[in-house]
C-alpha cells in the first residue's frame, strides 16, 4: 500500500493543542500522526465535520448527489432520517436511500423512521409499524431510532413508541428526539423515555430544561428552522452535550455552505476554538458510535485542510484519504439515479379551492356571520413552528376568500396518494403573497401536494404543475410559471445539483417577486403540513392544533 503524508498544523481535540506536525495514511487509515517542528505549512489540519441531524431529501437531490457539494464545506458524514421517502415509499424508500449511499464514499448513517405517518390525522404514502421499525434497527447499518416526533404519544406511554424506543436500547442504538416547546417536567418525561437528543429547541430556557434531563442537544441552522442565535450560548456552557445540525437544507445554500459555517459563527461569537470543533465532529460521532475518523492513528482517514478561524475557509476534504473536494470544487463524479415515485393525484379544477361553509373543514355556521372569525396558521419567517391566530373572514359570494391587504391568503392541501380525496383549505398569514400562488410535493411529513396563493385560479394553476410533474415546485403569477420537477418520491431531483439549485433560485426569486418576504418561501411552506409541531398546520384532512391534539374549525364563534 502506499504512504500519503500531509504537513501542516495538526488540530488535536483530545489534547487540546494545535503543533506543526505530518500526518500520514496508507490503505485508507492514518499511520502516523508526528510532531514536526520544521513544518511551516500554515494550514491546519482537524477531524472532517459531521451533521448530526440532517433529511437528505430537503437538500432535493439523492445521497450520492448530496454529498458531491456537502464535502466543498468540510462535511465528511452526516446522520440522516431517512422519513421523507419512508412517509412516501415504506421500506422501499429507506432501502434506496441505503443503497444511492453506497454508491459515494461520504459516511452517510441512517437510522429508523419511528414516526411513519408522523400522526393518524393525515394520509401518508406507507406506514412502519413497530415490529417493521424494531427489523429496521436490527440490521448493522441503520445506526439509531430517528426521531420520535410524537411527543405527545411518548408521555401518554403509546405502546408502539415504547416498543419502538424499546428495540432501540436493545441494539444499543440511541433515539434521537422531536418535541419543540416541551419544557420541564414534561421534558424530563420525554427524556426518561430513552430520548437522548433534541434538535427542536427554539428559546435556550427550553434547552436549558432539556440539558438539566441528560438529553444532547442539536443547534440547528437549516433553510427554513434558524435557531443558531437562540442557542449559541450552549457552545461556551455546555460543549460536551451540543452538536451541530442543519435539518433542512435545500441546494442552494448548500451550495454556499453547510457545518462550515456554523463553525464560524460559532468562532466569531467567542466559543472556545476546540470546544467548536469537538462540537462539530467528535461529539457526534462518539454519541452516535459512527465509524469516522476524528485524526487518531488507527482511524479512517477521513479529515479537511482549512485556512483562518473566524473566517474559516476550508481547503481541502479527504474521506477514507481520498481526496475528494479542493479550493471549492467537489473531485466526486456524478451518479445518474434511478427515480421511484409513488403519485396518484389527479389535474385539479379551480372549484375546488373554494372554502364554503359546507366544506369538510369549516364550521357549519355561514361564513358571513359577523359572530365569526378564522383560526389563521401564522407562519414565522425562520421557524417551524406557528401561532395561531384569529382574525375577522373576508366573505366573496357565499365563500371564504383571501384578503391580499391583511396578508391572509388561503392554503390548500391535496392527498397525493388518492385521486378522489378532497381539498383540505384553510387561510394562512405571513406569507406576503400580493399576486399569484407556490405549491410542493416536499410537504413534511406526509408529502401531499400544499400550495399557498392569492386566488382559486392561482391555486389550481399551481398545484396543476406539481401534478403534472408527478411532484415538484411551482409558482404562478404576473403572467409566470415555473416548475422545478422532482421525480424521485416527489422529493428529488435526479438532476446535476448545480442546475437544482439554479432552478430553485428562480423559483425562490419568482416567490419573492410576487410578495413573499420569507427567507425561504418554499422550505417554510414545505412545514405548513406539519402537524407535530405546533401549534396550526394543515393535513390534507383538516385544520390540526397540535396544542389541542385534534381537528379545529376553519372558522369558529368569536
Amino acid at each position: 500500500m502506499k504512504t500519503q503524508r500531509i504537513s501542516g498544523q495538526i488540530v488535536d481535540l483530545r489534547t487540546r493543542r494545535i503543533y506543526p506536525g505530518v500526518v500520514e495514511w496508507a490503505g485508507g487509515r492514518i499511520t502516523r500522526i508526528g510532531a514536526d517542528a520544521g513544518v511551516r505549512e500554515r494550514q491546519f489540519i482537524a477531524p472532517g465535520f459531521v451533521d448530526a441531524h440532517i433529511h437528505i431529501e430537503s437538500s432535493l437531490l439523492p445521497p450520492a448527489e448530496f454529498a458531491r457539494w456537502a464535502v466543498v464545506h468540510g462535511t465528511v458524514a452526516t446522520v440522516s432520517d431517512p422519513h421523507e421517502i419512508a412517509n412516501v415509499l415504506g421500506v422501499p424508500g429507506v432501502d434506496y436511500m441505503i443503497r444511492e449511499a453506497r454508491r459515494s464514499p461520504f459516511k452517510f448513517n441512517f437510522g429508523a423512521p419511528s414516526c411513519v405517518p408522523a400522526t393518524t390525522f393525515e394520509t401518508a404514502g406507507a406506514a412502519l409499524d413497530a415490529r417493521t421499525v424494531a427489523r429496521l434497527l436490527a440490521r448493522p447499518e441503520i445506526k439509531y431510532l430517528s426521531e420520535v416526533m410524537n411527543f405527545p404519544g411518548v408521555l401518554a406511554r403509546d405502546a408502539s413508541l415504547l416498543a419502538m424506543i424499546t428495540a432501540a436500547k436493545k441494539h444499543g442504538k440511541p433515539v434521537d428526539g422531536h418535541a419543540p416547546g416541551l419544557r420541564g417536567t414534561a421534558a424530563a418525561r420525554y427524556a426518561a423515555a430513552g430520548i437522548t437528543t433534541d434538535h427542536e429547541c427554539f428559546t435556550l430556557p427550553e434547552a436549558l430544561d432539556k440539558l438539566k434531563a441528560h438529553m444532547k442537544i442539536l443547534i440547528r441552522e437549516g433553510s427554513a428552522a434558524r435557531n443558531f442565535a437562540a442557542l449559541a450560548p450552549l457552545v461556551r456552557s455546555h460543549p460536551a452535550q451540543v452538536m451541530f445540525c442543519s435539518d433542512d437544507l435545500h441546494p442552494d445554500l448548500l451550495m454556499v455552505r453547510h457545518l462550515d459555517e456554523h463553525v464560524r459563527r460559532a468562532l466569531r461569537a467567542g466559543a472556545d476554538r476546540f470546544d467548536v470543533l469537538r462540537c462539530a465532529s467528535v461529539n457526534p460521532v462518539e454519541h452516535y458510535h459512527l465509524d469516522v475518523g476524528q485524526l487518531r492513528v488507527g482511524d479512517p482517514a477521513d479529515f479537511i485542510v482549512f485556512e483562518g478561524w473566524k473566517n474559516l475557509k476550508v481547503r481541502r476534504t479527504y474521506l477514507r484519504g481520498e481526496l475528494v473536494a479542493r479550493d471549492g470544487r467537489s473531485l466526486l463524479p456524478r451518479q445518474p439515479a434511478k427515480t421511484p415515485n409513488h403519485f396518484k393525484a389527479r389535474p385539479r379544477r379551480v372549484g375546488d379551492f373554494a372554502c364554503r361553509a359546507a366544506s369538510p373543514n369549516a364550521a357549519k355556521a355561514g361564513f358571513g356571520d359577523p359572530a365569526l372569525q378564522l383560526n389563521v396558521i401564522e407562519a414565522l419567517n425562520g421557524q417551524l413552528i406557528t401561532h395561531h391566530g384569529r382574525e375577522a373572514p373576508r366573505i366573496v359570494g357565499d365563500a371564504v376568500g383571501s384578503d391580499v391587504k391583511r396578508d391572509l391568503l388561503k392554503i390548500a392541501v391535496i392527498n397525493r396518494y388518492s385521486p378522489a380525496a378532497p381539498v383540505a383549505i384553510a387561510i394562512i398569514k405571513g406569507f406576503g403573497l400580493r399576486a399569484g400562488a407556490i405549491a410542493s410535493s416536499v410537504a413534511h411529513d406526509s408529502h401531499n401536494i400544499v400550495v399557498v396563493g392569492v386566488d382559486d385560479a392561482s391555486l389550481c394553476a399551481a398545484a396543476n404543475l406539481v401534478i403534472k410533474a408527478r411532484g415538484g415546485l411551482s409558482v404562478v403569477g404576473r403572467g409566470r410559471r415555473a416548475v422545478l420537477p422532482l421525480p424521485i418520491a416527489g422529493l428529488m431531483s435526479d438532476r446535476d445539483g448545480r442546475v437544482v439549485a439554479r432552478r430553485y433560485t428562480q423559483l425562490d426569486r419568482m416567490a419573492k417577486v410576487l410578495g413573499s418576504k420569507l427567507d425561504a418561501p418554499f422550505m417554510t411552506l414545505s412545514f405548513m403540513a406539519l402537524l407535530v409541531i405546533p401549534d396550526l398546520k394543515l393535513s390534507d384532512r383538516g385544520l390540526f392544533s397540535a396544542a389541542s391534539w385534534g381537528f379545529v374549525p376553519v372558522a369558529a364563534p368569536a
